[in-house]
């Protein structure tokens, strides 16, 4: 059991198809205690539903564009933990119309949603994890995509978000790396989740995907999960600020 006697908490549950909920069952089922959050009604009963299949978890409403909120979450997380060993980062948000069209007709308001629910709150909660994690070999571990790296059609500002995401990703490893507290990324290929169905063509990523990565394949959630498993424990002791490819291959590939 390569998590007993751990506490983690994961961002970014939305439904059982979600990287981050596939994460937290994999990471239960090597022994943590998991700690869910969800943001508003729309996605609580998701949330409880989901964690109530997880051995004694908390379950824990926050807005990530609340300070106050996420300050909320880890004063429960430490009264009822003590304290914290990993945190799982699966936010991504961008206003839908932000995804249709041409970049270059990004709004100001689009942009800054998007910068503020997908990047900035890595670095908001992971200020708020370190005293809990401080001294224990933690790991901190954010979901990117490659649409950070080269163009993506239509994934548009979503994939500036992304870049910036990894770059914090690196800052904070050297921030965070003498508290003993490692930072890394999981870059995933695409998966139908909630998330991607906010992106136009998104069937033809898949195809694409499918046809041109060297294994020839999609991928699927519990294989990022088992992926995360190795960032999350003491298997990658060595290994901070780094992204690692989940995508059967396919970012290696210039054609």
């Amino acid at each position: 059991m390569l998590l007993e006697g751990k506490t983690g908490i994961v961002f970014g549950v939305a439904n059982k198809r979600s990287l981050a909920w596939a994460i937290a069952r994999r990471a239960a089922e090597e022994g943590a205690r998991i700690a869910l959050t969800y943001q508003g009604e729309r996605l609580e009963e998701n949330a409880r539903e989901l964690a109530a299949t997880l051995k004694d978890p908390l379950v824990l409403p926050c807005d990530v564009t609340r300070d106050e909120d996420i300050a909320t979450v880890f004063s429960t997380v430490k009264s009822e933990f003590g304290s914290l060993d990993f945190v799982v980062h699966g936010i991504a948000y961008a206003l839908r119309e932000e995804l249709e069209g041409e970049f270059l007709n990004t709004s100001r308001e689009g942009y800054r949603v998007a910068q503020d629910v997908s990047v900035y709150s890595l670095t908001a909660i992971a200020r708020e994890a370190a005293p809990l994690m401080e001294g224990r070999g933690g790991s901190i571990l954010t979901l990117t995509y490659l649409g950070g790296e080269r163009v993506i059609p239509g994934y548009n500002v979503m994939g500036i978000a992304k870049a910036a995401l990894d770059m914090s990703m690196r800052y904070l490893a050297e921030n965070l790396g003498a508290r003993g507290i490692r930072v890394n990324a999981i870059s995933a290929g695409p998966v139908k989740t909630l998330a991607s169905a906010g992106i136009g063509g998104f069937s033809k990523i898949l195809e694409h995907m499918r046809n041109h990565a060297p294994l020839r394949r999609n991928i699927d959630q519990s294989e990022v999960a088992d992926a995360a498993l190795f960032l999350l424990s003491n298997m990658s002791r060595g290994v901070t600020g780094e992204i690692l490819h989940v995508d059967c291959g396919y970012n290696i590939m210039g054609m």
